[in-house]
């Protein structure tokens, strides 16, 4: 059985910093590409970056290229985004998704199969 879990979520203050992360069980890590989302109310789930398990490409949407970092650690089966420079606008709840791929062939929220439960992120201004 596939298993996201998330943790890492906080209120902060607008400039502050977060690093979230997204530990996987059931998988076999280099297998998979793995993902990192949010959905803030109202809203519709975003994209926003992910990481290659085989290959390490990263990929970032433009909201957050410059301020949030992805990496990951195959031995731990875990993988971080590292939250930078936040604004109230990155107020959301962040999910991991995982799913079996090479590369990281869309960031649409339907092609991922295996999500985590979230964990929210509050930062005032």
């Amino acid at each position: 059985e596939v298993r996201l879990v998330e943790s890492g979520g906080d209120s902060v203050q607008a400039g502050g910093s977060l690093r979230l992360s997204c530990t996987a069980s059931g998988i076999t890590f280099k297998e998979y590409a793995i993902g990192w989302f949010r959905q803030a109310p109202g809203k519709e789930r975003e994209g926003i970056s992910a990481i290659s398990g085989l290959s390490g490409r990263t990929y970032y949407s433009d909201s957050v290229k410059g301020r949030f970092t992805i990496s990951s650690d195959s031995a731990k089966n875990t993988v971080y985004l590292e939250l930078h420079n936040l604004k109230p606008e990155d107020t959301a709840v962040y999910f991991c998704a995982a799913e079996l791929a090479e590369n990281i062939p869309t960031m649409k929220p339907m092609w991922w199969g295996y999500w985590g439960q979230g964990t929210q992120v509050t930062v005032s201004s």
